[in-house]
């Protein structure tokens, strides 16, 4: 795609992050990814992120990363596949051009590694990456990577593949700057952990979409909670809001890098052989899992 279609693509819906899948040795395992890939192509999401923040993007190797993205572009049909991308500058660059080659449609570009950076250190960083590739690409604001409106209008101004903007801050304050000053020159993409909990304020704001991660597992459920959200049904909204998230959060709360492991956890729940989550991380205990398993139970259809 180009970027003008990717950017068109990602508007239209909501829009997820696939777990990768392991085997027990903590290897990719493409049978299991793909067979997850083709379940969710078959909801109504219209883009794909391989190798995303809840794909643990965090624990792979550069080298990993391509084929990650080859094997969720040989699984999704018609459905569009971006690709994580990150670390050093350096690293970043090699990265893009090998998940381009890959076939990605898009590249979302997440925090770099560890360190505070000026806005001309960030400004140099995404321009680098975003020139060394055709394919539309994504920034994603949060954490140690803050670029200010002035910045991300430079960027504008010199890489016409940049396409999108998403946030992880929740400060609905800069967000509202942003899509005021930049208007439709790009995509905006709500990026907090379990992003329905913040939908309504970032559509108020002025974004058109958000990644919805509980779609890995309970995909009826996240269309039928974006839905009403976009016809406005506060009702249907705060009824899901109550029934099912309040008590996911709650879950996703008790342990940090939960808000990965449980997204896991419910793809085991719902069969697909995803395998554990990668150290740093931990998986969720027997007794959370159960938990899990409750709530999902209540929404099946």
């Amino acid at each position: 795609m180009t970027p003008d279609e990717i950017k068109a693509v990602l508007g239209t819906g909501l829009l997820s992050f696939p777990v990768t899948h392991f085997d027990q040795e903590g290897q990719f395992q493409p049978e299991s990814y793909q067979r997850h890939i083709e379940w969710l192509s078959g909801f109504d999401a219209p883009v794909l992120f391989a190798a995303g923040g809840t794909g643990e993007f965090f624990s792979l190797s550069p080298d990993e990363v391509p084929g990650i993205v080859k094997a969720a572009k040989e699984a999704s049909g018609k459905t569009a596949i971006v690709s994580g991308c990150g670390f050093g500058t350096h690293v970043g660059v090699q990265m893009a051009k090998a998940v381009e080659k890959a076939g990605a449609d898009g590249i979302l570009l997440l925090p770099h590694y560890l360190i505070d950076a000026p806005q001309e250190g960030l400004f140099q960083h995404v321009k680098r990456i975003c020139q060394s590739v055709s394919i539309g690409v994504m920034v994603y604001n949060r954490d140690n990577s803050i670029l200010h409106v002035d910045t991300l209008k430079r960027l504008c101004d010199e890489c016409p593949n940049l396409i999108g903007f998403k946030d992880g801050t929740g400060d609905i304050g800069l967000v509202r700057q942003v899509t005021a000053t930049m208007g439709d020159r790009l995509m905006y993409l709500g990026g907090m952990p379990t992003a329905e909990l913040f939908a309504e304020a970032y559509l108020g704001a002025g974004f058109t979409t958000y990644s919805s991660a509980v779609f890995n597992f309970v995909p009826e459920l996240a269309v039928e909670f974006y839905k009403a959200l976009r016809a406005g049904n506060r009702t249907r909204c705060e009824e899901i809001l109550k029934d099912f998230f309040y008590p996911f959060m709650a879950l996703r709360s008790r342990r940090k890098g939960y808000a990965v492991a449980a997204i896991k956890a419910g793809v085991r729940l719902q069969g697909f052989d995803a395998g554990k989550v990668r150290p740093p991380l931990d998986d969720l205990t027997a007794e959370e899992e159960q938990m899990l398993l409750k709530l999902i139970g209540s929404y099946k259809r």
